[in-house]
C-alpha cells in the first residue's frame, strides 16, 4: 500500500511538473499589448573602441582618390613583368580615444559615430584636397561585428554579422535557439559602452515589449549569457554528489576487501 502511494505522489509532482514548466517558455507571450509604433526606425550601429574598420575612396577619376585609399604595395611579377591589378586594402584599428589615423586628413575621431556619420566626415574632410567636379565615394564597413552567445543553448559559440545589424531572437536563432532548460525571463546581456564600462542587463524574453527596448538590437561584441532552470541544476549538482557517492563507497569497499583479507 506504501509503494502504492509513492508512486502515486511521484506521478502528481510529474503531472504539475509538465503543466507548469510550459508557461515561461513561449517567445513574447503579450505581443497585443504592446504599442509596436515605438520600434519604427532603422537601427544603425556606432564604431566603439577597438573596431576594425575598412574604409575606401572612390573617384571618377581613380588617381584622385588614390592618396586616401591606405592599401598594401601592389606585389610585382618578375616572370610576366606585370603587377597584380588588384590592391589589398588595409584596416584601421580605432583607438582607446574613438581614434584613427587617416592619410592626409590625420587624426580623425570617429567614436560613437554612425557608419553614414563616418562617412560624411571623411568625404566633407577631403573635399578640398580634390577638384571641384570631382563627387567621391567614401564608404565604411566595420570588419569585426561579432556577438557571443553562451549557456542554455543548442550550439554556443561567437558568431560573426555581416550586415552590421542584428536582433536578440537572430542570435538565438545562429545558436541554434534556447534548450528546454533555458530561462526565459532572465537572460543576461554583457555590453561595453565607448568608455569602456561594462554594464549588465537583464532580458525578458517572454515580454513583447523587448522590441521596443534598448536592447533588441545587439551591439558589436555584446555578450548574451542564458542561465539554466533550477531543474537543470538540480540534475547537474544529483549528477556531481551521485559520482562523488560512488567513489567514496568504492574506496569504502575496497579498503574493507583489503582489511578483511589481511586479517582473515
Amino acid at each position: 500500500m506504501k509503494k502504492n502511494l509513492v508512486f502515486v505522489a511521484l506521478a502528481v509532482a510529474l503531472l504539475c511538473a509538465s503543466c507548469s514548466a510550459p508557461k515561461n517558455v513561449a517567445y513574447i507571450k503579450n505581443s497585443d499589448e504592446v504599442d509596436l509604433s515605438q520600434s519604427a526606425y532603422l537601427y544603425d550601429a556606432r564604431i566603439m573602441p577597438k573596431d576594425v574598420l575598412t574604409i575606401t575612396v572612390n573617384t571618377v577619376n581613380p588617381d584622385a582618390a588614390a592618396p586616401f585609399n591606405l592599401s598594401v604595395p601592389t606585389s610585382f611579377n618578375n616572370q610576366t613583368r606585370s603587377t597584380y591589378s588588384q590592391p589589398i586594402l588595409q584596416t584601421y584599428l580605432v583607438d582607446n580615444n574613438g581614434v584613427i589615423e587617416f592619410p592626409v586628413l590625420g587624426t580623425l575621431k570617429v567614436g560613437g559615430l554612425t557608419k553614414s556619420e563616418c562617412e560624411k566626415l571623411i568625404h566633407d574632410k577631403i573635399m578640398p584636397y580634390l577638384n571641384a567636379k570631382e563627387n567621391p565615394v567614401v564608404t565604411v564597413r566595420m570588419a569585426n561585428y561579432k556577438i557571443s552567445v553562451l549557456g542554455e543553448v543548442n550550439r554556443p559559440g561567437m558568431f560573426t554579422v555581416s550586415n552590421e545589424k542584428i536582433n536578440i531572437f537572430e542570435a538565438l536563432a545562429q545558436a541554434g535557439d534556447l534548450t528546454i532548460y533555458g530561462v526565459r525571463d532572465n537572460v543576461k546581456l554583457i555590453r561595453e559602452n565607448a568608455k569602456g564600462r561594462k554594464e549588465i542587463h537583464t532580458v525578458v524574453l517572454n515580454d513583447a515589449s523587448l522590441i521596443n527596448s534598448p536592447y533588441y538590437y545587439l551591439q558589436q561584441n555584446d555578450i548574451l549569457y542564458v542561465e539554466p532552470n533550477k531543474v537543470k541544476a538540480r540534475n547537474s549538482t544529483v549528477g556531481q554528489t551521485t559520482t562523488l557517492w560512488f567513489s567514496a563507497t568504492s574506496i569504502l569497499i575496497s579498503m574493507a576487501s583489503l582489511l578483511y583479507n589481511i586479517l582473515k
